[in-house]
């Protein structure tokens, strides 16, 4: 492999923010030069390309916070920030099955008919899929309808299983699936319709957190045969610098135009729930983080 340029940045990113995210990226490239390569995709499998392929970025940008101390601390990454919120929501678009009926009522029956093709992400690769199965066992409860989550998977099968969430939007925009179960930014960001679920159950509500964590299932970990145990909590996203980054200035002059106010308000306006303050846990991260408050 050819060395990088000094001025590279080579970021990956959870597919839920290429989208929003592109604009952000093409202009940090033209204000300062920097040859930015990007990598979207699943978290889990970004994460892989890190624990298995040894190949180390500039910066990671996750759809779970809890990657990062799971599986990235302390080998890989000494801190991490965490930067948005996100929630669980049913996607759909006019040309949905039953897309006038729906509402945020019926919805489990709707997603439960045998004529609608429901679609989801490989819960083993990204974050959204294990987060549906977790809203599936939340709802559950919050319905008193103990076969609802195995109706709701039953009607999700294998082959519409996609392995992250922008590949799974595709689908669903080209008119191959009717549902999807998403993130609401993804869903705002494609101009899909979306049904709103239960805070009790779309693992977006801080307030929340101790109903969130009475659910919980395994997934495959950072390598073959390894599993880690992930439960039901408010869903952030996060970022981190890797300790053998190869072009760590220019990680930090991205972070540093990643947080300012201008750039924070351009994703809100993309429809990414940045959080008032970056919220930083561990030690060692730089200090071009604006206004990074410590857990």
């Amino acid at each position: 492999m050819m060395p990088f340029a000094a001025d590279t940045l080579v970021i990956f990113l959870a597919a839920s923010l290429t989208k929003p995210i592109k604009p952000v990226l093409d202009e940090f490239a033209a204000q300062t030069g920097t040859v930015v390569q990007r990598e979207s995709g699943a978290s889990l499998e970004q994460v892989r390309k890190i624990t298995e392929l040894r190949r180390i970025p500039d910066v990671v940008m996750l759809a779970d916070a809890e990657v990062i101390p799971q599986l990235l601390v302390p080998k890989y990454a000494a801190w991490y920030a965490e930067f948005a919120r996100n929630r669980m929501v049913v996607a759909y678009t006019a040309k949905s099955k039953h897309a006038k009926e729906i509402n945020a009522n019926n919805w489990p029956t709707i997603l439960q008919r045998k004529d609608v093709e429901v679609g989801r992400t490989d819960p083993n690769l990204a974050p959204v899929g294990y987060r549906t199965l977790l809203m599936f066992q939340l709802a559950n409860r919050f319905y008193m309808n103990a076969g609802l989550a195995a109706g709701l998977l039953a009607n999700a099968p294998e082959r519409n299983i996609r392995p992250n969430a922008a590949e799974l939007a595709a689908l669903l925009a080209a008119g191959e699936l009717d549902y999807i179960y998403d993130y609401q930014s993804v869903a705002q960001s494609n101009g899909f319709r979306f049904i709103s679920l239960p805070p009790q159950i779309d693992l977006g509500d801080a307030a929340r957190a101790s109903g969130y964590a009475t659910v919980s299932m395994k997934v495959r970990g950072s390598a073959p045969g390894q599993t880690i145990t992930v439960k039901g909590q408010p869903i952030l996203y996060a970022l981190t610098v890797p300790k053998d980054a190869p072009h760590a200035a220019s990680a930090k002059r991205f972070l540093d135009y990643l947080t300012t106010p201008a750039t924070t308000a351009a994703l809100r306006e993309a429809h990414v729930d940045m959080l008032e303050h970056p919220v930083v846990v561990g030690n060692g991260a730089p200090s071009e983080i604006h206004g990074a408050v410590r857990r």
